[in-house]
């Protein structure tokens, strides 16, 4: 299992924000590229970094924070927010970016995932974001009527790595994770799925661990590390301990 820092963009530095709205933002750093030094000496080995004035504006907008982390450290890095063309796709592969999210596009161009995932296996991902059990899109602004394991099913045959789900109303509010709920949807799938959202503890960390064999395959996590309250140490340790016999 992997365990995914998050690096949320908002004009320029690391924010979290509480149930995606803008207005919640909280600035953890104003060096991108400093905060990613810093998981890559805590031990991570892939970063999730989400532009999130991209999501909202539907191209990139920190581009030159992404830019300068992937010029900081050798670590994976899985990229989401206003990615909604082949050219962005083509260019974040062509800037060392190793996989690219798709959210809105995945609903709005499914062929241009179907199309993107065939020629660069392995390298998308779908963000599947819930809202109550239904897909929002839009930075999130807009909640759709498609629930979330029919849109997941759409890519399951394109070579698609993964897909993100994460839960709106639990994400950046520390409120704990939905192990059960997450298990659910991956049980659905025949695609990886990675957890984002609510992740507070090392105990929410250990219940979805448990989810493994149900197709549950990374987590994300954000404030909970950047305030404290999980130990980035204690955290890899337990992602990476193999499941009792």
């Amino acid at each position: 299992m992997i365990l995914y820092p998050a690096i949320d963009l908002k004009d320029g530095a690391c924010v979290r924000l509480v149930r995606g709205d803008m207005a919640t933002a909280t600035v953890f750093n104003e060096d991108p590229a400093a905060q990613a030094r810093h998981f890559a000496e805590a031990g991570f080995a892939w970063l999730h970094v989400v532009d999130l004035n991209g999501a909202f504006a539907g191209h990139s907008v920190n581009g030159a924070a992404v830019t300068a982390i992937r010029y900081a450290v050798g670590l994976r890095i899985q990229l989401g927010g206003g990615i909604r063309d082949r050219g962005a796709i083509d260019r974040w592969f062509d800037s060392g970016i190793d996989r690219v999210v798709l959210g809105t596009a995945a609903l709005r161009n499914p062929d241009l995932v179907r199309r993107a995932a065939a020629d660069h296996p392995g390298r998308i991902v779908v963000g599947v974001d819930a809202r109550e059990g239904r897909v929002a899109v839009e930075g999130w602004a807009e909640t759709t009527e498609l629930a979330v394991v029919e849109l997941a099913r759409r890519f399951e045959d394109c070579g698609v790595a993964a897909i993100v789900y994460t839960d709106i109303a639990r994400d950046g509010a520390l409120s704990g994770v939905d192990a059960e709920a997450v298990a659910d949807v991956a049980r659905q799938i025949r695609i990886p799925v990675i957890a984002s959202g609510g992740v507070a503890s090392l105990e929410d960390i250990a219940a979805l661990k448990a989810r493994e064999g149900d197709g549950v395959a990374g987590i994300i996590c954000g404030r909970a590390l950047y305030d404290g309250r999980i130990d980035p140490v204690a955290a890899l340790r337990l992602v990476s301990e193999r499941p009792p016999c």
